[in-house]
């Protein structure tokens, strides 16, 4: 497994201390540099190829989102923050994923499995096998069709069958509840209609999910707290 050099900034040294602590702990990760403000950050990053960041929004003089803007190769981000109403704004610049302080290291364990699963895409693979929990299997007429997961921006129930959207759209006999059990944890049912790969989010508006392809899909209101968690997660 590669190892993913790792660089983080906090102007808060406790902050600090615990993100060391865990990076220390999880097996292939590297800490390159630990900052205390974005100007550390951006020294470090023209100097060192970094794989994923750990980036405080409130930062003296210059907020981690007003980096994250000024930044055009930057490696995958992973927001640490006190603050979840950033959320959205972070999701719009591409971060992998969005911590809410305090945070267990169960939690940062999720969001560095997640910079995994996306490097896995973006990097060749040794073996010519994709790991088995990142692609399934499903029927089509009389067809059986592979999909990778990564692929999948979102899934639509129609009658007895769903409707799975990537650069096509495949029908097949299962239903939304049946075909949910089969995803990652990429995946969350945002309507009794609807599934939609979190991966792929560009905006909330309103009650609405925007995709970044701006598919605009409905957010039912049973599942609007289930939203918000996952958002603030």
């Amino acid at each position: 497994m590669k190892v993913l050099r790792c660089l983080l900034a906090d102007d808060e040294p406790i902050a600090r201390q615990i993100l060391e602590n865990y990076i220390e702990d999880i097996p292939n990760l590297e800490l390159i540099a630990s900052c205390k403000n974005a100007f550390e950050v951006m020294e470090v990053l023209e100097k060192e190829t970094i794989d994923v960041m750990f980036l405080d929004i409130n930062m003296p003089k210059l907020s981690g989102i007003s980096l994250l803007k000024s930044i055009k190769d930057r490696p995958e981000v992973i927001i640490t923050t006190a603050y979840p109403e950033y959320a959205i704004e972070g999701f719009e610049l591409s971060v992998t994923d969005y911590l809410l302080k305090p945070f267990s290291l169960e939690r940062f364990l999720q969001a560095v499995t997640k910079v995994r699963k996306k490097t896995m895409v973006t990097q060749p693979s040794i073996s010519p096998v994709a790991p088995k929990e990142q692609s399934l299997f499903v029927k089509s007429d009389k067809k059986t069709i592979k999909l990778n997961l990564e692929e999948i921006t979102h899934v639509e129930a129609y009658g007895n069958y769903i409707k799975i959207f990537t650069d096509e759209m495949i029908l097949t006999p299962l239903t939304l509840s049946e075909f949910l059990e089969k995803l990652s944890d990429d995946f969350i049912r945002i309507h009794k209609s609807y599934v939609v790969n979190f991966y792929y989010l560009k905006l909330i508006d309103g009650n609405q999910f925007v995709l970044r392809n701006n598919v605009k899909l409905p957010i039912g209101k049973s599942y609007r707290k289930l939203v918000s968690e996952k958002i603030g997660s």
